[in-house]
């Protein structure tokens, strides 16, 4: 079982690596542009591979749609051009899905910059609030 794992990893990485390149050289589409493949899983009987992309011109909804669109359209031609450069018996079938890890991550990241900001500024307020000589020090003179 760990061997297979492994196998499947290293089955993906190769996948990954290839797509990248492959979709870099290859594909003449203007609608790709910049595209970030994140992550490829794939299925246990290898027929499979999910294919996550993301892209920094895919600015809304639709335009990441559009680009799956473009992918799924492409995978055939994709699919191909990857057997070529493996021997594995079968190559996978790909299967595109945009990845939103990386516009969710800037929103998390400016949350959490927010929440350190509000936490900075109620510890400030705090401070000031508790006056440098409060009853109990007068007491102790």
């Amino acid at each position: 079982m760990k061997e297979s794992s492994g196998r499947l990893l290293r089955v993906a990485d190769f996948v990954r690596e290839e797509l990248t390149e492959i979709i870099r050289r290859e594909m003449r589409d203007p609608r790709v542009g910049m595209l970030s493949i994140t992550d490829v899983r794939v299925s246990r009987d290898l027929s499979y591979a999910d294919v996550y992309v993301s892209s920094l011109e895919a600015s809304d909804a639709e335009d990441q749609v559009e680009l799956v669109a473009v992918l799924t359209g492409a995978s055939g031609f994709l699919r191909s051009m990857l057997a070529r450069s493996h021997s594995m018996r079968t190559t996978p079938k790909l299967r595109f899905h945009y990845d939103e890890l990386i516009q969710e991550g800037s929103r998390m990241q400016r949350l959490i910059d927010q929440a350190v900001r509000d936490d900075e500024t109620r510890a400030r307020q705090a401070g000031t609030d508790e006056s440098p000589g409060t009853d109990e020090d007068q007491d102790k003179t």
